[in-house]
């Protein structure tokens, strides 16, 4: 028998933050319905916070110590707390018993590192836009602002001696990033800022990390390159060496704290490849076996590094493991769960997707997983219901996901797709959605849906599912290819790109105008490739989900939607919460809106 959609939601998941040099994790569990820290050592888990919703952190190097970032109700504003074992209190702690370290609920704070009795954080709190980078004291309070060039900062790496500071950030094109280095200490005001990459360059630059002489940094980036591989940059003159690529594969890399070791993730197809390399060289040293085939990467936390870089820890998912923190001992390359999530099935197998190519109307293949079901309900045998990604610069990847298992569980076949501007298949198939090529992912779609009879599907019974971007995806399917979908599930979606380019945060604007177009000089576009332009041309019935403190997209974007739909004639249910922002984080309002959903879908894809 399958596990219905309240018994999966009710699994605990673990997410690993980070790892101390005697191998004590900082992890996030879910079990209390939200993310909460739990400190995981010696086979024993200790809860160390209760906060209303969901929590990250990062130890304090040298300190029993730990940054908390937390915000309010999904907000995303976050703020800094720190959460000490060596002064009384009870644990888990409340709100009220950690120590403000950074707290200003009008704007954002958002941490990058952790240095011996410092942090680094970006905050917008100059001006509401614009991000700078500050290097915090944790005992005296004592502040430096070390960016402040404007824009969003992505990623920040500090060198060994805290003279330099590489800094992230957007650059011209959409997913290219440029690479900056901060000198604290400058002869001269010029040498404040030296650009290691041009801004005009297409080319992502993540991942940044100094070598411990800081002669050199390494990075991850597809520059003139279709898959990205990892690069020692020369922090003078921008010079880059390859250390590791693939012509197969896109590669991340995390170098370790002594620079003598690389771990890289090699993305195949979904699923997470890990290794060891010597990070002088390139070559290899060994290959991690993790404990299932799933994933470890964003948008799961990223893999974290002991200071004395002889652990590595990682949050791993998989189709039939829900979500674990696993230590990779480097000396050996062994990898050990230490949550088990896996065992909470008791005994019941998750259906694990095949693989396929789906042809296109221009020659191109989407990349697709099938999640078929083994004892469908006769009733829904034959539905399908494709389930897109967020993003758009994301990818559906072999991770476990209760929404995708309670659909197979209902009966319904499940296709999970890598529409063009998906990551994960190089930078050619990433790219081929920007701007004005927007409905050429829309457009996959249709071709998606015309694919279905050769897998045993009824055309006429397939719905839409999707979250964010993919919410927008739903809407734009549902508007743009009325004929082909009998309903579809929008979560905290899209309706119109040009009303939320408008109300988005005003420090996503600009970020967000990189991959969709500018309001000034692609208003005409933006308003033709809106599915609120084309609500007129909607005929299925939508359910619709929304956070009310969402500040990526405002929940007038679902209001919109729904009173056009209704407007119509059309059933459209909207279901608004209160304590969340974008997407639901609560288990509590999980449970309350996914079994509605599944319901619904169930009704409308009944044969």
């Amino acid at each position: 028998m399958a596990l219905d959609i309240v018994r999966l939601l009710e699994l605990t998941t673990w997410r690993a933050f980070d790892v101390t040099d005697d191998g004590r994790v900082l992890a996030g569990s879910d079990e209390s319905g939200s993310t909460q820290l739990v400190e995981i050592a010696d086979g024993t888990c200790t809860p160390l916070t209760a906060l209303p919703g969901a929590v990250t952190g990062r130890y304090l190097p040298g300190e029993r110590a730990v940054v908390v970032q937390h915000d309010t109700d999904g907000n995303e504003r976050g703020q800094l707390s720190l959460l000490r074992w060596d002064e009384p209190g009870t644990l888990p702690a409340r709100l009220d018993d950690l120590v403000p370290l950074v707290r200003d609920p009008e704007y954002v704070h958002r941490l990058l590192d952790v240095l011996p009795g410092r942090i680094v954080y970006a905050t917008n709190r100059r001006n509401g836009v614009d991000f700078d980078v500050v290097i915090r004291s944790v005992h005296t309070g004592e502040e430096e602002v070390v960016y402040d060039r404007g824009g969003m900062v992505l990623a920040v790496s500090t060198s060994p001696d805290s003279q330099y500071v590489a800094v992230t950030v957007p650059a011209e094109k959409s997913m290219s990033d440029q690479v900056l280095v901060v000198n604290r200490m400058p002869a001269t005001e010029a040498e404040q800022v030296r650009e290691l990459t041009d801004r005009a360059t297409p080319a992502r630059h993540i991942a940044p990390a100094w070598l411990p002489d800081a002669a050199g940094l390494v990075v991850t980036t597809d520059f003139e390159r279709d898959r990205a591989g990892v690069a020692l940059l020369d922090p003078r003159t921008g010079q880059r060496r390859w250390l590791v690529t693939s012509d197969a594969h896109d590669l991340i890399g995390w170098l370790s704290p002594d620079g003598s070791t690389l771990l890289v993730h090699a993305d195949d197809d979904g699923v997470s490849r890990l290794a060891l390399h010597d990070a002088a060289t390139g070559d290899l040293r060994r290959v991690i076996t993790l404990p299932a085939d799933g994933w470890c990467a964003n948008p799961l936390p990223t893999p974290v590094w002991s200071p004395n870089s002889r652990h590595v820890v990682l949050s791993l998912s998989a189709p039939d493991a829900p979500g674990d923190a696993v230590l990779v001992d480097v000396a050996t390359g062994a990898a050990r769960s230490l949550t088990g999530s896996a065992a909470q099935l008791d005994g019941h197998r998750p259906v694990r997707p095949s693989s396929h190519r789906v042809p296109t109307r221009d020659g191109e293949k989407v990349p697709c997983f099938v999640y078929a079901p083994t004892d469908p309900d006769p009733r829904l045998a034959g539905s399908a219901v494709l389930v897109i990604h967020g993003g758009p610069e994301s990818q559906s990847v072999r991770a476990f996901s209760p929404v995708v298992q309670a659909l197979v569980g209902q009966g319904h076949t499940v296709l999970v797709p890598n529409v063009r501007g998906s990551t994960g298949h190089g930078k050619r198939w990433y790219s081929a959605d920007d701007g004005r090529n927007r409905l050429e992912a829309v457009a996959d779609l249709g071709d998606l849906h015309e694919w279905l009879p050769t897998i045993g599907l009824d055309p006429g019974r397939a719905a839409l599912w999707g979250g964010s971007y993919g919410g927008y995806m739903v809407l734009a399917g549902l508007a743009f290819q009325p004929e082909r979908w009998a309903a579809g599930v929008d979560i905290v979606g899209i309706s119109s790109l040009v009303t939320f380019l408008e109300n988005t945060a005003p420090y996503r604007r600009a970020h967000r105008e990189r991959e969709y177009g500018s309001l000034a000089a692609d208003a005409d576009f933006l308003r033709e490739a809106s599915p609120l332009t084309r609500a007129d041309s909607i005929a299925a019935p939508l359910f619709v989900l929304h956070g009310a403190n969402d500040p990526r997209v405002p929940l007038s974007e679902a209001e919109q939607i729904a009173a056009a739909v209704r407007a119509k004639g059309l059933e459209c249910e909207l279901l608004v919460y209160g304590d969340e922002g974008h997407g639901l984080a609560k288990r509590v309002n999980r449970l309350d809106a996914y079994p509605k959903a599944l319901n619904f879908l169930a009704r409308h894809l009944t044969t």
